[in-house]
C-alpha cells in the first residue's frame, strides 16, 4: 500500500487522508516501563558497590567476579529467549523473562557473602537477558520499517530512567531501612508491571484496540517469507555478525558505565551515598535523551528519503564520533564538567545502539529477528565478560581508569566500521 508519513494513509474513497490510530505507542510505553525496571534491578548491584564492598570486603576482583556470573547467565539466557521468543512471541515471552528476573532480583536480599550473591546475579542475567529479544520482537510486530528505530529508541530510553532512578530511590531505601529491603521493596515494581502487560498485550492482529487504518499501517512493509531460519543457518549469513559483532564491542562499554560509574564517582571526586546520586542521576539523565534523539534522526532520515543504510550508518558515526572525549574524562577536576563529559558518551552509546538494535529487523525477516537478536546479545554479554575481569584486574593493579576510558572512546567508531565491512548497503538476507 501507499503509506504516507506520520501516521496518515489514503482514504480509499479519494476523500483524502485518514487519521491511522495510535495503540502502537500505548505497546512502547509498556516496554518503556519494563525496561525502565529492568535497569533498576540490574543496577543497583552497582549503587550498593561500596556499601557491598564495605561490608564484605570485596576487592575490585571480587566485585568483578560478582559481575561476571551475570554476563554468563546473560549469554546463555540472551541466546535461549531470542529462540524462545521466536517461538511463543512476545506476550509469553516476556512473562517468563520478568518473572525469572525479579524473583532472582529479590533473593539478593538474603544474599550473605560471594557465592550467594553470585548465584542471585546468575538468575537475574537469565532473566534479564529476555527482555531486549522480547521488546525488539515486539516492535518489530507493532510496528513498520521506517518507525522501528523511533520505537525502539523511545522504549531502550526506560534503561536511563531506570539508571536514573537507581541512585536517587535506592540510597533512600537503605538509609530508611537497610541495603537487603531495598532489593524487596525494588521486586515490586516487576510484579505490577506483569499483572499489567498480561491484561494489556496482544498481537496486532488480535487486538481489539487496534482498528483497521492502523493495521495496514503496521504492516505496510513487503511480507516476510514463512519458512523458519535456524541458528545453523543464521551463523553462517555475514549479515548476523555484523550485528553481533557490533554488539560485542559496544555493549562491554555499556556494562562498565553501569557497574563501575557509582565506583568511580565515589573514589575520584570524594562522594558518598547521600551525594553521588544527583551526579549519577545526571548522567543516565543526558543518556535518556540521546537514546529518543538517536531513533528520531535515523527515523527523521528515512522519512526524508534517504535509506536505511545511510540513516543507520550516518547516525552511528556521528554517535561514535561524541563518544571520544571520555578518553580525557579522568583528568578532569570537577565532577560536573565530568558528569557533562561522561553522559555525553552514555548518550552517544544509547542512541549508537538504538541503531544498532534495528539491524536485525532491517535485514531479516520477522521469524529470525528474536534469534539475530539472541545471538548478538550473547556475543556482547561474552564481551561483557571479558571486559569485567579486565576491569577488576585493571582497578587492583594500576588503581586508574585511564586505560579503561581509552577503550571506551575508541569502540563505536570500531564498532561502525565492523558493521559496515560486513553489511556495505544493509540488504535484506537471501538464505
Amino acid at each position: 500500500m501507499e503509506a504516507q508519513i506520520d501516521g496518515m494513509k489514503p482514504n480509499d474513497a479519494g476523500a483524502g487522508p485518514v487519521k491511522v490510530g495510535r495503540y502502537r505507542w500505548v505497546v512502547v510505553a509498556l516496554l518503556f516501563a519494563a525496561t525502565a525496571i529492568n535497569y533498576i534491578d540490574r543496577q543497583m548491584i552497582g549503587v550498593l558497590k561500596p556499601t557491598l564492598a564495605a561490608e564484605f570486603h570485596w576487592s575490585e576482583s571480587d566485585f568483578a567476579g560478582i559481575v561476571f556470573w551475570f554476563q554468563v547467565a546473560y549469554a546463555v539466557g540472551y541466546l535461549s529467549f531470542g529462540k524462545i521468543v521466536d517461538v511463543v512471541g512476545a506476550r509469553l515471552g516476556y512473562t517468563i523473562a520478568i518473572v525469572i528476573w525479579t524473583v532472582s532480583h529479590m533473593a539478593h536480599g538474603f544474599a550473605t557473602g560471594m557465592v550467594s550473591f553470585a548465584m542471585a546475579r546468575f538468575g537475574l542475567g537469565i532473566g534479564e537477558s529476555g527482555n531486549f529479544p522480547a521488546g525488539i520482537r515486539a516492535v518489530t510486530d507493532w510496528f513498520p520499517q521506517k518507525e522501528r528505530a523511533y520505537a525502539i529508541g523511545l522504549f531502550n530510553a526506560g534503561a536511563n530512567v531506570g539508571a536514573i532512578i537507581t541512585p536517587l530511590l535506592v540510597p533512600l531505601l537503605v538509609l530508611w531501612f537497610d541495603w537487603r529491603m531495598a532489593f524487596f521493596v525494588t521486586g515490586v515494581f516487576g510484579i505490577a508491571w506483569l499483572a499489567v502487560w498480561w491484561i494489556v498485550y496482544r498481537h496486532p492482529t488480535e487486538h481489539p484496540r487496534v482498528g483497521a487504518a492502523e493495521l495496514a499501517w503496521i504492516r505496510q512493509d513487503p511480507a516476510d517469507p514463512v519458512e523458519k531460519i535456524g541458528w545453523a543457518r543464521l551463523l553462517t549469513v555475514k549479515e548476523t555478525w555484523a550485528y553481533a559483532l557490533g554488539k560485542f564491542l559496544i555493549d562491554p562499554i555499556w556494562w562498565f558505565f553501569l557497574f563501575w560509574l557509582p565506583g568511580y564517582l565515589f573514589e575520584r571526586y570524594d562522594l558518598d551515598l547521600k551525594t553521588f546520586g544527583l551526579p549519577l542521576a545526571a548522567i543516565y539523565l543526558i543518556s535518556d535523551l540521546g537514546s529518543v534523539a538517536g531513533g528520531w534522526l535515523s527515523s527523521r532520515l528515512m522519512k526524508a528519503g534517504r535509506t536505511a543504510n545511510f540513516a543507520r550508518k550516518m547516525t552511528m558515526l556521528i554517535c561514535a564520533v561524541c563518544v571520544l572525549p571520555i578518553w580525557f574524562v579522568q583528568s578532569i577536576d570537577n565532577v560536573w564538567t565530568a558528569v557533562l563529559v561522561i553522559g555525553l558518551a552514555t548518550a552517544a552509546h544509547q542512541a549508537f545502539s538504538a541503531n544498532l538494535y534495528t539491524l536485525p529487523s532491517d535485514m531479516f525477516p520477522r521469524g529470525a529477528v528474536g534469534s539475530v537478536v539472541g545471538i548478538g546479545g550473547t556475543v556482547g554479554a561474552f564481551g561483557g565478560m571479558g571486559m569485567a575481569l579486565f576491569a577488576g584486574y585493571i582497578l587492583d593493579a594500576t588503581h586508574s581508569y585511564e586505560v579503561l576510558f581509552a577503550i571506551c572512546a575508541s569502540a563505536y567508531l570500531l564498532a561502525l566500521l565492523v558493521v559496515h565491512l560486513l553489511s556495505p548497503r544493509l540488504a535484506p538476507v537471501r538464505i
